[in-house]
Parts: structure tokens; sequence; C-alpha cells
């Protein structure tokens, strides 16, 4: 399958996705979590992005159109992706839609993931990552805690709260996504690619794929 995954933060595209990858082989691809490693390797792309990320905004698509198109071209993506936070604003969209024509993807669907805020807050300022970056794994204090207080299962190390989930950056990055990426949804619309989905529940937005795609 090849689709965009539509939603504010914290609407769960992230767990979405992992449960997709399982039923075709297709590869979750993030451009938060290539922009996270880029930072944590301290590159120079990684510098530019920290800004942006710490304080709830856009990374610029100067860092992420070169990104995007080298990833969509690996051998992993032959089964097919699922564009997690990407394309996050028109011109993206328009960006990506002329990258799959040059390079002969077809889209299956872009699905919008409908979660009120009041559980988006809640969801986001629970959030704990793991601060391995060749780990990442995420727990939340009140329905999925760590074994041990503060410290991750698979790898020992900190769990920590990152920078852009506090209140105040998610509250920042939610009239973010609403001024800047809310419009797409009105894009696939016009493009004829729009499915919404009710999003408080992740098993019910995979089943509601699988019927839509005619996947057993």
């Amino acid at each position: 399958m090849k689709l965009i995954l539509l939603g504010a933060p914290g609407a769960g595209k992230g767990t979405v996705a992992k449960l997709l990858t399982k039923l075709d082989g297709s590869v979750q691809i993030s451009t938060g979590d290539i922009l996270r490693g880029a930072v944590q390797a301290g590159s120079d792309l990684g510098k530019q992005a920290k800004a942006h990320m710490d304080s709830g905004g856009l990374v610029p698509d100067s860092l992420i159109m070169g990104i995007m198109e080298k990833r969509l071209q690996e051998p992993d993506c032959q089964k097919g992706f699922l564009l997690d936070g990407f394309p996050r604003t028109i011109p993206q969209a328009d960006a990506l839609k002329a990258l799959l024509a040059k390079i002969g993807i077809k889209l299956d669907a872009a699905v919008s993931l409908e979660v009120p805020r009041e559980v988006i807050l809640d969801r986001l300022t629970t959030r704990r990552t793991c601060s391995n970056s060749s780990c990442q794994a995420i727990y939340n204090v009140k329905s999925m805690p760590p074994k041990v207080a503060g410290k991750c299962d698979k790898c020992g190390s900190p769990v920590v709260q990152r920078e852009d989930e506090t209140e105040a950056a998610i509250s920042h990055r939610l009239e973010t996504y609403n001024q800047k990426t809310a419009p797409l949804i009105g894009f696939y619309q016009k493009e004829g690619m729009l499915m919404n989905v009710n999003a408080t529940s992740s098993d019910a937005v995979v089943n509601a794929i699988k019927q839509k795609l005619g996947i057993k």
C-alpha cells in the first residue's frame, strides 16, 4: 500500500503506520524520526532542524524535500510506504505530487485521522521517549509506563519527555497544524484521494483502511 497519513500531532499516525507495516511489508517513513536522528548525530541538517523542532514549528521545505526524494527511491519502498507526517503544507503536497509523477508512483489514499483536541493534549503531555537515538521506544506514563520508572524496557536508557511535548509546545504545534497542515484535507479531497477516519482507536483505523483497500 502507498498511503499518506494526515492528522494533528498526537493523532496516532505513527502507531497506525506501525500496525499497517505488518500487513504487507510497506515501510513507515517519518520525517520526524529522520530529523531527530540528524539532531542526535549533530549533523548540519540536524542543527538547522533542532531550533524549529524544539519550538514546535515546522521544519522548512528546503530541509525536507531532498530527504524525501532520496528515501522514496530506496529498495525497501518497492512493496509500499506509509508517509507519516508528510506532506505538511500545500507547497509540499504539490512538490510530492510532482515527485511521484516523475518517479512513476501512484498513491492509494490520503487518510485523515480525526481526534479531539483534548485527547491529543492528554496523549502527548503524558508521552515519554527513550533517549537512545537507535531505540526511541515510546511510553505513556498513564497507559503504558516503563516497567522501571524512567528507564527504557528495551535498552535501559533514560526515558524522557521531549522538549516539543510540553503543554506549551504542543499547543503551539496544534496551532501551527491548523494554520499550515489542516488545509491538506481540502487538497486531497479535491484530488479524490481523501479518506476520513475517527482515530480514537488505532485498530478501528487499520480495519477501515483494510476495508477501503480490499485487504483481508
